[in-house]
């Protein structure tokens, strides 16, 4: 909100001139000001003065200066003002609408006190402060005032809530009370509010909250119930002064303060929820303001000064021009002013719910206001200024309006049509509808008053294109509904809402009687209708004709004439009604009847005389009868008696015209006689009444007048006898007996014995009576008389043969029971089926029949279909079978269960089938289920199930109740029977539950639902997905479903078959496609290819050149032997491309074998050496010569080389080389003669021709023999042989080294070794080491070692001598060369003898050799026993480095046990190397569970005594006194602890004994696990009854257990072990030593004793008042010395031993020693015997081993 100052209005004076106040009308239209000088000035909304008035004291006589005006305001129409004056009165003034009315005080209010303030909240309620404390109520209509409530303080000030339905009042001592007049449902409370810390003097009620600021310099918002919610404090600020008033906007979301020289503005933010300041509006010398108004429209603020200045201010957030036609003034956040910029005209937009108004439309030929909020719609009319808020929420703004009715307005949203009344704040209605055309929509709201009707609203829509329905709008409910045959296109409601016209695509048109739900067809052919505007006039074209219905009521009467063009409109004005037709380019006007509509239109305005006149002028007619029966209805309702009169006269209607006639001369001359209306005298109205035939009230007004005698007399002229004697008896009339004997005369006369049997009864003549009765055939009314009087029962026989015969038997039993006749009465009540009367009677007078008439009771009732009735009596009846099947019919399921449970009778199970039949149709499946199972029709129930679509419960039910192949037949019998019905989904899961998903593959290919076919096939069988693909394919293309056909073709991955069906089918464009998108380049080009072969000539170079495939298709069909249509192509487009067709073509006649076709096509293609090339692949010699000479010459050579060729396969060598040598050719010679292993003739050849190749062809020649194996060997070893002789020993060693025949390896040896030897002794050098390093290798892979061997002798070759022997495993022989050739390879042959000794395996033997390595491979092989036995046959170290890796292995397998035995048996030597492994071994003995028993003495024995040893070893070593000897002495202490728990526990007598060791071993919980030691201390203790420290060790150990689950022990208790020598610091264990079960049951059993309260939790003390077994004494520090057999301190009967630091306490010492006397315990007797060894020796009275 801004504030911007727009203009003064009232000038400020030099001097203190106060503006006491102002006031606003709530129209917007005039704005006061009161000045000091007590005059009312009156300003227009432009803020120019047009007016004054001056104000007048309580009494003259007190003067002018007597007071002064303390406030003022308009009432809510704005014609008035109130002004509270300072000498106790307020005064009403009238002003008037127009400037310048006379001013008039209409109420004058006099108090007790000073007016301080007041409001004008509502219409004739003024509320007002006074100066002692009480807030009043002025009432301007009664002119009276009361208190509305009092307080003890001035009211400083008022505020009233934006609706003005709430009042606030500030007072002096700082209290704000809060009084509704009506809370509109907000819940808030009344009475006192708040506190203000200062007089509240400006006080706002905003919307949201309560904003008070006063002298402290602070604005405060309060919230509904008066906490703060904000405060603004400007005490700090010096510029700022107290503040003195303050205003709200007319929205509620702005507030202003005034105070010197500034208005603050603060904007409501309601996202937030919280006031936010804006920038203050300063005014420099502006003075303080002492009033502040805003106008009602929120656009104006103005402000008064003390020193009389009045300041008018803009208010506004934003603007915005709109289409340049609106101006929107944004007033604030709910509130826009809409101004026409052309007319000057505004509307004022408001929310009354106070959202936020989001956007502003203006639509409808810019008429109607549209806006959004959050969660409403606002709509206005700018014309009418009727404007409507309606509950709206988000709708994503896809909202559609129509604005084609000027009363309501039409939106469309997501298929919903909302109607909204202008002005109204409700929506109308909104019904379900999709059709959004104004022509399928008619609304109707009160456009034609009608006489009785209120409020008449009315709406016809379409539910769907063939239906329509009519609401009632303003009841909210329905009228009726139209099914019509055909489609829609138009309806329209009449003015009244009585009538709906409507037309259909047939261009029918129908009329609907809404009150009589009656439709007519008025007219066929129908281009055009409508309602005539102000009448019930239809106006319609058929085809040629105008057809007018004057009197819609009598739609068969018609007006109709000829019509040469189209109607194209209708109206009515100046007394006229026309209708426009175009004819041509001319528009012609037709004039309707105006009387006629007249007529309508008078009696729609109550103007009979006027309607009568007219019918009088017109000739009889059916529509003109229509007229005079609608005339003459609404004439008598009207009690125009004459009109009606005339009426029934014109219609012929004799007798009312005579009654009315009658009754007119009545009233005229009542008229006459009195002057009155006749037509209220009480003749006329009873008279009127009997016309109705509302007799009551006829009676009723000759009853007012005391007229008895005539209501007798009406009575008897219409024969109302009863009536007429009822009233003569109550009034007493004298002639009551007479008129009694006439009307039973005429009932005589007349016949009606039944009520002349009646008034016999009423007279007490009994007999009479009965005697009419019968005469009248009413024999059960004389029986009735007959049984309520006794002395009338000499006639029961008659009377019962009567009713017998009429068959009223029920009234025959009664009169029998009444006689006694109880077998007659029974027999009578069965006939007629009195059952309840047969059945008591029974009770009384036949038990014995009671059972067979409750079940004939039940048969009829069944009969009756009374089934319900008849459950009860056939069970009474123990007819149970009759009683289900009654609850059958009387669907009562639960109570036909509850019979079944209770029959015993097999027979009855055939019932549980309908009734699980009825729970299924109910969707109860598990009742059904259970009952179909109990009647044995599983069958059935898993049908329901199947039906009802729950296979999983259908199939769990048949695999517990059928076998596999049952539930398979019944399920694919099922699914059979739903594919029947065509419900394939369903049996498709029938199908794959009993796993036959091919029969439901099958059915879906039987029904073509090639879909699910398909997606079947690839759920269950994805390997035949692609021959499915291809079946269906096939399938589809027989059917020339193309498309389907190709993409299953596709998804087969069988383009080309698509392309196939494509070309098959001439089309060509789909075959093209296909090819392209999945065939690539070359399918696509082939098919380009086939479709130009097919169109041929000019079409075909056009499509291939479209394409770019020219030379493609050219070259494509000449290589597919399509030359003619190569030609062609070639001829058209290509002529430079035929001799490369020739070319083909000739190839193609030359693998035909027409060869002279090919001859002729080779030389037109430029080709002659071709068809020479083919000759001669011929051996057509002789022609391959003619062409070539002929045309070739170059090519005659070749010719005589296919000759010689060819000779040389003849075998013909002779002639073959002379043509070669012909040819020039020597080469080939060579070649031929070599391929034909002629290798003499070949060097011969080479040798005159060639002789520089001769050198490479004996190479080759060598080569061949090699390849050719023994044939070419033995040829090989010739050659060699052949070299050697001639002195090449280089080529003859050669030679030999390549001969290499695996089947002859004494010829490889004897040529390798001869090859060795020329070179030795030929070749000498390099060439002789490389022969022998050749053939050496050789050798060895023939296993001749020795031979080898000698010949690298030969050449001093020592060390690959060496390694030959070592190699063939002859070691001497290495070993003789080494020691006698090179001693330097000595060591070389011993260490690979070991490498070979290791390989081998052959540990034993490599012992002899080197030992460590063989007990390195001892070791490697886990060959333990094996190692260490060998190592003891060495020195000490070896042995223990090797028990070492032993006993690290066995640890780290988790074998501590048997390291430990290795220990025991070969000791432990004191190396520090090996002190991790006893401290592993410890620990992994100390970690070890349930090793606390007698069993385990043995293991903790042997840990005590290695560990006793290594202790001794250490003390002689220079480990001696180190801390590892303290932490080994340590540990001999804790094993020796276990050894003797472990020993004690064996004994009885020594329990406590092992529990003071467990005990004991607490001190040592830095080593000992401490979760084990706690566990096992606890349950020591709590086995022999310590139940303290039980209780305590056991609640450490579950301590100690939740921190080793957490993995941290920092937050344990240790407060039980203060002033102990139990370690606080101890390392978590790893895991739990004690299972889940062991530590529940711990927490069982310390949670039942903490509950029991029956231990202490406090550790014993002893003598030194310390923990009993901690060794440190807390008060003295001294440490006692642990006792050797319990672990407790030593204090006094010390028993001494000889080594020092040893001692034993004497009770615990002699109790060992008893037990090991009496028992001889073997670990008892091993523990005195390790002390004795451990402590230097016992006690003298020691004990004896023996």
């Amino acid at each position: 909100m801004q504030l911007k100052h727009l203009k003064t209005l009232l000038t400020p004076q030099d001097c203190a001139a106060k503006v006491t106040c102002m006031a606003w009308a709530p129209n917007n239209s005039k704005f006061a000001v009161c000045t000091v000088d007590r005059v009312v000035l009156l300003y227009d909304e432009q803020g120019e003065r047009r007016d004054k008035f001056s104000t007048k004291p309580i009494d003259s006589k007190y003067g002018k200066q007597s007071y002064i005006v303390k406030d003022m305001a308009f009432s809510p129409d704005s014609t008035k003002i109130a002004i509270g004056q300072s000498d106790n009165i307020i005064f009403v003034y009238r002003i008037g609408e127009d400037w310048g009315d006379k001013k008039a005080i209409c109420n004058k209010f006099v108090q007790t006190s000073s007016v301080t303030c007041l409001l004008w909240p509502a219409e004739h309620a003024i509320v007002f402060g006074l100066v002692e404390g009480k807030v009043r109520l002025a009432n301007t209509q009664t002119n009276k005032s009361s208190t509305i409530y009092g307080t003890e303080s001035y009211v400083v000030s008022l505020a009233s809530n934006v609706t003005g339905k709430g009042i606030l009042s500030g007072h002096a001592d700082g209290t704000v009370v809060r009084y509704f007049f009506d809370n509109e449902g907000s819940g808030d409370s009344q009475g006192k509010l708040l506190t203000h810390p200062c007089p509240p003097y400006a006080l706002a009620w905003g919307a949201n909250s309560i904003m008070v600021a006063g002298c402290d310099k602070k604005v405060v918002a309060y919230g509904r119930e008066g906490h703060v919610l904000q405060t603004f404090d400007y005490s700090r600020d010096r510029t700022e002064k107290e503040f003195t008033v303050a205003v709200t906007s007319p929205s509620g979301q702005s507030v202003v303060f005034g105070s010197f020289d500034r208005l603050r503005v603060f904007n409501w933010a309601p996202r937030r929820g919280v006031w936010d300041e804006a920038k203050p509006k300063e005014i420099p010398n502006l003075y303080t303001i002492t009033a502040l108004a805003w106008k009602k429209d929120g656009s104006r603020l103005c402000a008064g000064t003390l020193c009389g200045g009045v300041e008018q201010f803009d208010c506004c957030l934003r603007r915005s021009i709109y289409k340049n036609k609106f101006e929107m003034t944004y007033v604030g956040l709910s509130q826009v002013i809409v101004r026409n910029l052309s007319t000057g005209t505004r509307v004022v937009l408001k929310s009354y719910y106070g959202y936020e108004i989001e956007e502003v439309k203006i639509m409808g030929k810019d008429r109607y206001l549209v806006a959004h909020t959050s969660d409403t719609l606002l709509l206005g009319d700018l014309l009418t200024n009727k404007l409507s808020e309606v509950a709206w929420p988000g709708s994503g703004g896809n909202e559609k309006f129509f604005f084609e009715n000027e009363t309501v307005c039409m939106i469309f949203n997501a298929g919903e049509l909302s109607l909204v009344e202008y002005a109204n704040n409700e929506i109308l209605g909104s019904v379900r509808t999709e059709f959004m055309n104004p022509h399928l929509i008619s609304v109707r709201l009160n456009e034609r008053k009608q006489r009785g009707v209120e409020d008449n609203k009315k709406l016809a829509y379409l539910i769907d294109i063939k239906t329509i329905a009519i609401v009632d709008l303003a009841g909210g409910y329905n009228l009726g509904t139209i099914s019509h045959d055909s489609k829609i296109d138009w309806l329209e409601l009449n003015e009244t809402g009585r009538k709906l016209l409507f037309r259909d695509k047939k261009l029918r048109l129908h009329l609907y009687d809404i009150e009589r739900a009656a439709k007519t067809t008025l007219l066929s052919f129908c281009s055009y209708v409508q309602w005539v505007p102000g009448s019930d006039v239809v106006v319609a074209q058929n085809r040629g004709n105008l057809c007018i219905w004057y009197s819609i009521d009598s739609p068969e009467s018609a007006t109709m004439f000829p019509l040469r063009g189209d109607v194209v409109d209708l109206e009515r004005a100046n007394g006229k009604t026309d209708v426009i037709v175009a004819e041509g380019v001319s528009t012609v006007t037709y004039t309707l009847d105006e009387g006629l509509i007249e007529f309508g239109t008078a009696v729609d305005d109550g103007d009979y005389h006027r309607a009568t006149a007219f019918l009088e002028t017109l000739e009889m007619s059916l529509e003109t009868e229509a007229m005079w029966k609608t005339l003459s209805k609404l004439s008598l309702e009207a009690r125009q008696l004459h009109i009606a009169e005339r009426c029934f006269a014109a219609l012929g209607d004799t007798s009312t015209v005579r009654f009315l006639h009658e009754t007119n001369q009545i009233a005229d001359k009542v008229s006459m006689e009195t002057g009155s209306d006749g037509t209220e005298f009480y003749q006329v109205q009873a008279r009127l009444a009997m016309l109705d035939k509302n007799f009551k009230l006829a009676e009723m007004y000759y009853m007012e007048q005391n007229a008895i005698d005539e209501v007798i007399e009406m009575y008897q002229e219409l024969h109302m006898w009863d009536d007429c004697i009822s009233m003569a008896e109550a009034k007493g009339h004298p002639e009551l007996d007479s008129l009694r004997q006439n009307y039973y005369q005429w009932l005589m006369e007349t016949g009606q014995d039944e009520k002349a049997g009646e008034v016999k009864e009423g007279e007490g003549d009994y007999l009479g009576a009965i005697n009419l009765y019968l005469k009248a055939g009413l024999p059960a009314k004389a029986a009735r008389l007959a049984i309520t009087r006794p002395e009338l029962t000499a006639n029961s026989d008659r009377i019962a043969a009567a009713l017998i015969k009429g068959e009223f038997y029920e009234r025959a039993g009664d009169l029998y029971e009444k006689m006694g006749n109880n077998q007659r009465a029974l027999e009578c009540y069965r006939k007629g089926h009195a059952f309840r009367k047969a059945v008591e009677l029974a009770r009384l007078a036949f038990p014995a029949d009671v059972v067979k008439l409750e079940e004939a009771w039940g048969d009829y009732l069944v009969q009756q279909k009374q089934m319900d009735a008849a459950i009860n009596h056939f069970i009474e009846a123990g007819c149970s079978t009759k009683a289900i099947e009654a609850a059958f019919g009387a669907r009562q399921w639960k109570k036909a269960v509850h019979i079944l449970e209770l029959q015993e009778d097999a027979s009855a199970g055939k019932y549980y089938q309908k009734i699980a039949q009825y729970y299924a149709s109910t969707q109860e499946y598990e009742v059904a289920e259970r009952l179909f199972v109990k009647g044995g029709h599983i069958k059935d129930a898993i049908d329901m199930y199947t039906a009802a679509g729950q296979w999983e419960e259908a199939h769990k039910l048949a695999v517990e109740c059928m076998s596999e192949e049952d539930v398979s037949a019944l399920y694919i019998s099922r699914a059979q029977d739903l594919e029947t019905d065509g419900k394939y989904k369903e049996a498709e899961r029938l199908f794959t539950t009993v796993k036959q998903p091919d029969l439901a593959i099958t059915m879906y290919k039987k029904n073509r639902m090639f879909e699910d076919v398909i997606r079947l096939v690839a759920k269950h069988h994805p390997d035949l997905l692609n021959e499915t693909h291809l079946h269906l394919a096939k399938e589809l293309e027989a059917e020339s479903r193309f498309s389907e056909a190709e993409y299953h073709y596709m998804e087969a991955e069988e383009w080309k078959a698509a392309v196939h069906m494509y070309r098959v089918t001439d089309m060509w464009e789909d075959a093209y496609r296909v090819a392209k998108s999945h065939g690539g380049a070359s399918a696509q080009k082939q098919v380009a290819y086939l479709w130009a072969k097919s169109l041929g000539g000019e079409a075909a170079v056009k499509l291939l050149n479209k394409f770019g495939l020219m030379d493609y298709a050219i070259d494509f069909a000449a290589d597919n032997c399509s030359f003619d249509f190569a030609f062609e192509l070639t001829r058209l487009s290509c002529k430079q491309k035929i001799p490369e067709i020739h070319l083909k073509h000739a190839m193609y006649m030359e693998d035909e074998g027409k060869f002279a076709e090919a001859e002729a096509e080779f030389i037109k293609a430029g080709k002659p050496k071709e068809a020479v090339l083919m000759y001669v692949h011929n051996q057509d010699w002789t022609s391959a010569q003619r062409v070539a000479e002929g045309h070739d010459p170059d090519s005659v050579c070749e010719v005589l080389v296919g000759q010689a060729k060819f000779c040389f396969e003849q075998k013909d060598f002779q002639k073959a080389e002379a043509f070669l040598l012909r040819a020039q050719r020597p080469e080939l010679a060579v070649k031929y003669y070599k391929e034909a292993e002629m290798w003499s003739d070949a060097m011969r050849i080479c040798k005159e021709y060639l002789p520089n190749k001769l050198s490479l062809l004996q190479e080759e020649y060598e080569k061949e023999a090699t390849k050719r194996g023994t044939r070419g060997v033995e040829g090989m070893v010739d050659q060699a042989r052949e070299w050697e002789q001639s002195g090449e020993y280089s080529r003859a060693v050669e030679c030999y080294l390549k001969v290499k025949d695996n089947s002859n390896t004494a010829l490889m040896e004897k040529c390798w070794m001869k090859a060795a030897e020329l070179s030795i002794k030929f070749l000498g050098g390099e060439r002789a080491v490389e022969v022998i390093q050749t053939v050496g290798p050789r050798l060895t892979q023939l296993r001749k070692y020795s031979a080898a061997a000698e010949l690298y002798l030969n050449l001093d070759l020592i060390k690959e001598a060496i390694d030959v022997f070592i190699e063939g495993d002859e070691w001497n022989k290495a070993k003789r060369v080494a020691k006698e050739l090179d001693a330097r390879y000595e060591d070389y042959v011993d260490q690979k003898y070991k490498e070979h000794l290791k390989n081998q395996g052959k540990v034993d033997s490599l012992v002899g050799v080197d030992v460590m390595a063989a007990l390195d491979m001892y070791a490697e092989r886990g060959q333990w026993e094996k190692c260490l036995e060998t190592a003891s046959k060495q020195n000490f170290k070896i042995l223990h480095k090797y028990v070492a890796l032993y006993a690290t292995h066995l640890i780290k397998e988790g074998e501590a046990e048997k390291a430990l035995h290795l220990y025991v048996q070969h000791g432990p030597p004191p190396n520090p190397q090996n002190f991790n492994i006893y401290k592993r071994l410890f620990l992994d003995l100390l970690n070890l569970t349930g090793t606390d028993v007698p069993e385990s003495y043995r293991m903790w024995a042997d840990l005590r005594n290695v560990l006793l040893l290594l202790c001794e070893n250490m003390s002689k070593s220079a480990e001696a006194n180190s801390p590892a000897h303290e932490e080994f002495e340590q540990m001999l202490l804790i094993a020796h602890y276990c050894a003797t728990r472990s020993a004690a526990r064996g004994v009885d007598q020594l329990q406590s004994v092992s529990t003071k060791l467990c005990v004991s071993l607490l001190r040592h919980t830095e080593l000992v696990p401490a979760d084990k030691a706690f566990y096992e201390a606890g349950m020591a203790c709590r086995a022999i009854g310590w139940e303290n420290m039980a209780f305590i060790f056991l609640n450490h150990f579950l301590d100690l257990s939740d921190g080793i689950d957490e993995g941290n022990l920092d937050t344990l208790d240790h407060s039980d072990f203060q002033d102990t020598d139990i370690p606080f610091e101890v390392p978590v264990p790893s895991k739990l030593h004690v299972t889940d079960g062991q530590r529940e049951e711990i927490r069982d059993w310390v949670l039942a004793v903490s509950m029991d309260q029956r231990v202490e939790q406090v550790l014993p003390h002893d003598e030194r008042d310390t923990y009993e077994a901690s060794l440190l004494a807390v008060n003295t520090g001294i440490r006692s010395l642990p006792c050797v057999i319990s672990g407790y301190p030593v204090l006094r009967n010390k028993v001494d031993f000889k080594a020092p630091g040893k001692a034993a306490n004497q009770d615990d010492w002699n109790k060992f020693l008893m037990a090991t006397k009496t028992t001889h315990s073997p670990e008892c007797q091993d523990t005195l015997k390790f002390i004795s060894q451990w402590c230097g020796g016992l006690p003298a009275s020691g004990f004896s081993f023996h």
